[in-house]
């Protein structure tokens, strides 16, 4: 298995349980001010997933990409987080 595809798919399940453990957290704590704090500190945890899962993934396709593929993709990435970011 390509190590790169491993990578990636280990930041994902480890993403995964950080959101499911926070959700049974939240749960537990059962008052929305808290809740609301733990959902709020899950905000950071998304986009950096996603930074490194591209990152992993671009290098593992490095040699088969082009610099101005890379670009795009790059751009691409920004333009998502600007979205998700920007309030």
């Amino acid at each position: 298995m390509d190590k790169f595809v491993v990578s990636m798919a280990t930041l994902r399940l480890i993403s995964g349980s950080i959101e499911i453990t926070a959700a049974l957290f939240m749960l537990k704590v059962g008052q929305v001010d808290k809740a609301l704090t733990i959902n709020t500190t899950l905000a950071f945890v998304g986009p950096t997933v996603l930074i490194l899962t591209t990152s992993i993934g671009l290098l593992g396709m490095a040699d088969k990409l082009s610099w101005g593929k890379m670009a795009w993709i790059l751009l691409g990435v920004s333009f998502l987080l600007i979205g998700i970011l920007k309030k």
